[in-house]
């Protein structure tokens, strides 16, 4: 297991430095004048050639790459270009939302993927059938029109939730509740059916193995052989559905976060990429990928404490 846990964080790290050489590669190639942008358009060009210098712009690429390497390796991100608010406090802010927001919708998603996926895999019946279903719709349905929806009728209609973020510093517990409701509900809606449709597929294939046979000739009771062999043996699967379904909330979250006008990191990523604030998206994305590489971590010791032959390869 502790062979199995090096190779994951010495290949996370690998990914972790490759994508963030190649993220800044590609910010400087399309950032432009960022001094004049800082500046506006009023700006002398002895100003923008100020700011220039002070902002490091006007050193080599693999300068400004090696100085960055060497700052971040540090925990320093420096601070945003525009609001000059450091990097690390802008990110603080927002990531607990939306790690809240996205964990607590995973959490959800997995219990009902898993409730509804092994009752359509057992029954065989109308539950099936609407899970197909609700997978097909699920993904066909964007998670902007289900965000949409869900402020129109909740809290414009029937007013029971905040239509916009009330989280501020020092709020509450009532706020959080009030604000994150509905998103987790839009993720929830947009998840789970998929969800549950590769998880039953995870079911079916075991019910359909040998050993299964074998418990029930033996007489085992069928409720002991789903929930300590069955479920045991399609875990692996099941969480590996879901690390992917985390992984994709933490992408696909700014549309929600844009919808209730929630200051999570979605919203600060999509405005720091517009700016091309190269300290404040190399922040965002570095901090992304920490996120994804310990998801991916666990998911991999959770899967080789249930499954031996993960440790074994």
């Amino acid at each position: 297991m502790l062979i199995l846990i090096a190779r994951r964080l010495i290949s996370g790290i690998g990914a972790l430095l490759v994508v963030s050489v190649v993220t800044f590669l590609l910010l400087f190639l399309s950032s432009g004048n960022v001094a004049r942008n800082i500046l506006g358009d009023q700006a002398t060009e002895e100003a923008v050639a100020a700011k220039t210098a002070e902002l490091g712009l006007d050193q080599p690429l693999l300068t400004r790459l090696f100085d960055w390497l060497g700052s971040a390796v540090t925990g320093d991100f420096g601070k945003s270009w525009f609001t000059n608010e450091p990097v690390f406090e802008a990110i603080g802010n927002r990531l607990p939302v939306t790690l809240v927001m996205v964990t607590v919708a995973i959490v959800l998603i997995a219990i009902l993927a898993t409730v509804l996926g092994m009752t359509a895999a057992v029954r065989r019946g109308w539950v099936d059938r609407v899970v197909q279903l609700g997978a097909v719709v699920g993904m066909a349905t964007p998670g902007f029109v289900i965000g949409v929806v869900l402020v129109w009728i909740f809290a414009i209609e029937l007013g029971w939730f905040d239509a916009i973020s009330t989280i501020q510093p020092g709020a509450g517990p009532g706020a959080w509740v009030s604000t994150l409701t509905l998103p987790v509900i839009a993720l929830l809606i947009n998840g789970v059916a998929s969800a549950a449709q590769q998880i039953r597929s995870a079911f079916i294939k075991q019910l359909e193995m040998d050993y299964v046979r074998t418990l029930r000739s033996r007489g085992i009771p069928e409720r002991e052989i789903l929930f300590r062999h069955v479920l045991r043996s399609a875990a692996p699967a099941g969480l590996t559905v879901l690390s992917l379904q985390f992984i994709g909330l933490l992408g696909g979250v700014v549309i929600i976060e844009s919808i209730f006008a929630i200051a999570g990191m979605g919203r600060l990523a999509v405005t720091a990429t517009t700016m091309s604030d190269l300290p404040l998206v190399m922040g965002v994305v570095v901090y992304t990928v920490i996120i994804v590489i310990v998801v991916n971590l666990v998911v991999d010791i959770v899967n080789g404490w249930l499954n031996p032959k993960v440790r074994a390869s």
